[in-house]
């Protein structure tokens, strides 16, 4: 199978970098908490020439640790300072410090260390990080972590490997740009979207709304959401491996090796398999015999997906010309069978697709590299093809029962396509702080698409033979003042120039500048207040000109859209006594977007197109809740709401004024929230061991498929209401975890789409092997 080979070629990799990494040296890892056992973030520990900062959980790790005997210091904002020497031994030494409070502080003002998501959300831009590391031990991929984050619903249309669309704000699908380590995710290929990626290659996500970062470099309409992976560990081996409902196989290696001298090798590697035969219900007919069988149960037979990703960089780190200098490989492969369109009364049973990515990749960074000037650079081509094959002239029904055509019809459309979706990219960043408060930020994106290919069962089609290319850039300029945990202000510039041409007829060329700003400022050292504005212009992407050669049509007649994003917010933490701990985020969002661009069903409803509309408006807010008691108990709930109505006044076939201007847009949540309660419970069974067992619950209101105002049935989306639950044993502190997972415990009958049912009650078995040797 697959991923069995999978297996075999990512261990014996690791098994070959590991054992050079093996060198005679001591390592050290523990907690550092409070005299209450609350875990201490962003504490410093030095051990000789050696310093690390403990992680949101107090926890640290250090390791290539030259001598015996050691001092270790430990030093935390209003703590007392820890010094002592320790006598370390070969294998694991564990050390668990608890550090007493300065007894001179003043008892209103709680000063602490700063996670480094936490430091993302104190940015002057409307911004949720997610602290991924916290979701190590469960079989999440990222869709599913952006899912819990206030303002986002993320909508699949089946199971693991299917079609996804997220929503941030009121604006979906290619409206929000996505990156890895803020490179542009548009020419990754479709072995890397965020609904296949595992969770464990991220070490946080940024969640940007509305108004994107410059540096960033992008012409998102709506958003963005931002993929760090991090290099907390030099010399480390994180791996796991999940099975469970539906034959579901999941495996994560992530793993590096650096020397003393600079030289590093790092790899990412995961597989995901499925058989995605989950149970629905539909209203079924027997191809063969026409015997009707309405609201029947029937299982998914045709809807197999399987990837399987390899992404490694060899190269420098620390050196005086570069802080990083990699090249690499990214490599990729896919694998995914169609159950069903748009709709689900349109059932295949044959009908599949076949993808690779193939990408080098070359990645320098340098801070300093003259005083107060910093460089990045990074550029990649996607070398990879996608290939769409249906070759089979049958119909199916839900049975799995088959009934030839008798025309070379295929089952949609006869097809042996393969193409080539050679995608390419080139930024460069420079930012140059020329005074204690000011400095000054240039980026620049150069992206190209070029999509070519052939198909042997028609070799005639010109459609086919013609290649489709875009050729874009995104220039960005930007200025920030900054009082550090006062007041920060950013004020920017986005020029964008997008060049499409279909065959050597069919041309067009389109530009536009955005500006916007971005401002915080902190009324007390617990409240932040924030306001961000940017006028922000999206081109068409190559998919929304070109169609996906699946489930969506091309549409060469876009225009670029273009919005104005308005965001109010406040962030207050506060505590209640000592041990219980508040944090508080809410956000006003408004949005006035022209030429939007949404995806609508096709006149046969079998495929889903892009077109434009005049304009779309949105009122709306979305707040989150955070409770903690000491280190043992953890609470949070998000709510959204969002109000985004037509203001498209005059449409074709209508005199007059359109009976649906101003009308709610349909096919959209508008209503939604999470919630979600953690016990931990620590030394369960020897020190160091921890159990971990967590609830979460997803709530989204009931909204419909065609517009409100109109008359007839204008059917709905159900309400949705899901339960999961997971328990996780940690030993070691965090070397070997356990973790079983049940989703949807109730077995609702979840739709992100309409008819798209999703998978039914699930189980899973997630274990996970983690060492560092820093």
């Amino acid at each position: 199978m697959q991923y069995i080979k999978f297996y075999v070629t990512v261990l014996f990799f690791c098994g070959a970098v590991w054992c050079r990494a093996q060198e005679s040296a001591y390592n050290l890892r523990g907690t550092i908490t409070g005299a209450d056992r609350e875990p201490i973030y962003g504490a410093t520990i030095k051990a000789g020439n050696l310093t690390v900062v403990t992680d949101s959980e107090g926890r640290f790790e250090l390791s290539n640790i030259r001598q015996r005997q050691v001092r270790i210091e430990v030093s935390a904002l209003g703590f007392e300072p820890y010094a002592e020497t320790h006598a370390l031994v070969q294998g694991p030494n564990v050390l668990h410090i608890r550090l007493v409070s300065r007894t001179n502080e003043l008892e209103t003002v709680e000063v602490m260390g700063l996670t480094k998501a936490q430091e993302v959300n104190r940015q002057a831009y409307n911004v949720t990080a997610v602290d991924a590391t916290k979701l190590y031990n469960t079989t999440m991929d990222i869709s599913g972590a952006l899912d819990r984050v206030a303002g986002i619903r993320v909508r699949e249309s089946g199971g693991l490997g299917s079609n996804f669309n997220l929503s941030l704000n009121g604006f979906t699908g290619n409206h929000i740009r996505y990156f890895i380590d803020g490179i542009p995710m548009d020419n990754f290929g479709s072995s890397f979207q965020i609904n296949n990626i595992p969770i464990n290659t991220a070490e946080r996500i940024e969640v940007y709304k509305g108004v994107v970062p410059m540096w960033l470099g992008s012409d998102a309409l709506g958003g963005a959401i931002n993929i760090v992976t991090g290099d907390r560990y030099r010399n480390f081996i994180d791996a796991s491996y999940s099975y469970g409902s539906f034959n579901t196989h999941r495996s994560v290696v992530n793993t590096a090796y650096t020397s003393k001298g600079g030289f590093t090798v790092r790899l990412n590697a995961y597989q995901n398999y499925s058989d995605n035969n989950y149970k629905v219900t539909v209203d079924a007919a027997d191809i063969n015999t026409g015997a009707y069988a309405p609201n029947t149960k029937v299982r998914r037979f045709h809807d197999t997906y399987h990837n399987e990703a390899i992404i490694a960089n060899v190269g420098l780190v620390d050196k005086r010309f570069a802080d990083q200098l990699l090249a690499g490989i990214t490599l990729g492969q896919n694998y995914k069978e169609i159950q069903t369109g748009a709709r689900m009364v349109s059932v295949f049973g044959d009908w599949h697709r076949r993808g690779t990515t193939v990408m080098p990749t070359l990645k320098y960074k340098k801070e300093n590299l003259v005083d107060g000037l910093d460089v990045t650079v990074n550029a990649n081509y996607n070398l990879g093809w996608e290939q769409n094959i249906d070759t089979v002239n049958a119909r199916f029904d839900w049975f799995g029962n088959s009934k030839p055509t008798g025309t070379n019809s295929g089952e949609r459309s006869r097809s042996l396509y393969k193409y080539r979706n050679n995608e390419g990219l080139a930024t460069a960043t420079v930012n140059y702080r020329f005074a204690e408060k000011h400095s000054l930020t240039l980026n620049n994106n150069f992206s190209t698409f070029r999509r070519q290919g052939s198909d042997a069962l028609n070799p005639t089609n010109a459609d086919y033979e013609r290649t489709k290319r875009t050729y874009k850039n995104v220039a960005g300029f930007g200025y920030n003042y900054d009082i550090q945990d006062l007041w920060s202000t950013t004020v920017f510039l986005k020029y964008i120039l997008q060049s499409n041409r279909d065959g050597w007829e069919a041309n067009n060329l389109m530009n536009k500048l955005g500006y916007g700003l971005a401002s915080a400022y902190y009324l007390t050292p617990q409240l932040q207040l924030k306001a961000s504005y940017e006028l922000t212009n999206r081109m068409p992407t190559a998919y929304d000109i070109f169609g996906d050669v699946e489930n969506q049509e091309a549409n060469f007649q876009l225009n670029p859209e273009r919005s104005n994003n308005v965001n109010i917010g406040a962030a207050y933490d506060f505590s209640l006594r000592e041990n219980h701990r508040f944090s508080f985020n809410t956000n006003l969002i408004y949005r006035r977007a022209y030429d939007y661009i949404y995806y609508r069903l096709n006149n046969n409803q079998s495929k889903v197109v892009a077109d434009n509309r005049d304009g779309v408006e949105t009122f709306g807010g979305d707040a989150e809740l955070r409770y903690s008691f000491k280190d043992w108990l953890m609470a949070g709930a998000t709510g959204t709401y969002q109000y985004i109505v037509n203001t498209q006044k005059y449409e074709e076939g209508y005199t007059g004024v359109s009976p649906v201007y101003r009308d709610q847009m349909p096919n959209i949540p508008y209503l939604f929230g999470n919630a979600d309660v953690a016990v931990v419970l620590r030394d369960i069974g020897r020190a160091g061991n921890t159990l971990h067992i967590g609830y979460n619950l997803l709530y989204v209101h009931a909204f419909y498929l065609y517009w409100p105002s109109r008359g007839g049935d204008k059917l709905d989306i159900p309400q949705q209401i899901s339960h999961d639950v997971n328990v996780v044993y940690s030993l070691q502190d965090g070397r070997y975890n356990i973790a079983l997972e049940a989703k949807n415990i109730t077995d609702t009958r979840m739709y992100d789409n309409f008819s798209l049912q999703k998978p039914s009650r699930g189980f899973y078995l997630n274990l996970r092997y983690f060492i560092n040797k820093k």
